[in-house]
């Protein structure tokens, strides 16, 4: 079975379009920082790393210092799929960050965020 297309795509290109989501809504790249370092455990240099290294998300998570212990909480629909309920658990961590970022563009502070 072949991977996900997601799974080989460069975090950096994505990365972008993260901070271009969140700053059309008013918020910052710092925000969005700050969302990506809470659920992955890297920190502002390891982010920039991972981006200049070129990373796909698959390394984007492997190598990621620690998951938060929080992401459980995490709850509710990006893409019209539960994030709770996604199986693979590569594409879940993925979903989380994208709920997160979506959370921030939709104008929810940062602290009820990052539960």
């Amino acid at each position: 079975m072949s991977k996900h297309r997601i799974f080989t795509t460069l975090f950096s290109k994505v990365y972008p379009l993260y901070v271009q989501k969140a700053e059309r809504k008013g918020r910052t790249k710092e925000e969005v920082d700050q969302i990506i370092c809470w659920l992955t455990g890297y920190t502002k240099e390891g982010l920039e790393k991972q981006m200049e290294q070129q990373t796909d998300f698959e390394t984007f998570f492997v190598q990621a210092p620690v998951i938060h212990p929080n992401v459980s909480l995490i709850k509710g629909v990006v893409c019209g799929v539960r994030v709770e309920a996604v199986e693979d658990p590569l594409m879940q961590k993925i979903r989380y960050l994208d709920k997160l970022i979506d959370d921030l563009a939709k104008g929810k502070a940062i602290d009820r965020i990052l539960r």
